[in-house]
């Protein structure tokens, strides 16, 4: 499954991520699963009343009620998709957790500024390069798996179930943990692919090689991630 496909499939079960099914990348295929995150960095959420899967459905029915409204006008003007996802989705995702995770190693050494950057740039440019999927999201095409955390742990995997346009159902998983404003995202697993470990793979060689300026500035550019990867493997 190509990169473009992982994102596209990511934004349309968040309702929910960010930024669908097309191509099946050989080179993926052996990603490995997600590391799972420690238990420090999931302080209990204070008054939190919603579970993982209840946040997962509440984003995705919000989505689903803002583009009904007009959806026309957001497929005219994908860019307007923006303000949805800041205000549905980003709130339940880590964005800075899940970052750091893409970065691994080069999180210790990058300044704070070069942290805010890299976060900045990453996310705008997923919505930029994909959000416009999420203007075709509709109900008919998400299905999402009841989830009843271990209450001892600060961790839990929300199962869903996407549509293609072909008809063939792809499984997304949704790798969470509880954190002081409740239950978020911090990776989205798609047929066994992991968001986070593609990134790390795609950019972990362009950062060895120019540093980890260069990727922040072709991502500002308005390259798509996966490009990154590709191009450096191409050089080599």
């Amino acid at each position: 499954m190509s990169m473009a496909t992982r994102i596209g499939l990511s934004s349309i079960a968040l309702a929910l991520a960010l930024g669908t099914a097309q191509a099946q990348s050989p080179a993926t295929q052996g990603a490995p699963a997600p590391a799972t995150p420690a238990a420090t960095t999931a302080a209990p959420a204070a008054g939190a009343e919603q579970g993982p899967s209840e946040v997962v459905q509440g984003a995705a029915e919000g989505m689903l009620h803002a583009l009904d409204k007009d959806r026309a006008a957001y497929k005219r003007d994908p860019a307007k998709v923006g303000d949805l996802v800041n205000t549905y989705l980003l709130p339940h995702w880590d964005t800075e957790y899940s970052a750091r995770l893409v970065l691994g190693r080069y999180w210790r050494t990058a300044t704070p500024e070069q942290r805010q950057h890299f976060i900045d740039a990453f996310y705008h440019s997923l919505l930029a390069n994909y959000g416009a999927a999420l203007s075709e999201f509709t109900a008919d095409r998400l299905k999402i798996y009841p989830t009843t955390p271990d209450p001892a742990k600060p961790i839990a995997t929300v199962r869903t179930e996407v549509k293609r346009d072909n008809g063939d159902h792809v499984s997304v998983n949704y790798y969470m943990h509880k954190t002081p404003q409740g239950w978020k995202a911090w990776d989205v697993v798609i047929d066994g692919i992991s968001y986070v470990n593609s990134y790390r793979t795609d950019f972990g060689e362009q950062i060895e090689q120019q540093g980890i300026d260069s990727v922040i500035k072709r991502l500002e550019a308005g390259e798509r991630p996966s490009a990154i990867g590709k191009q450096t493997a191409t050089k080599s």
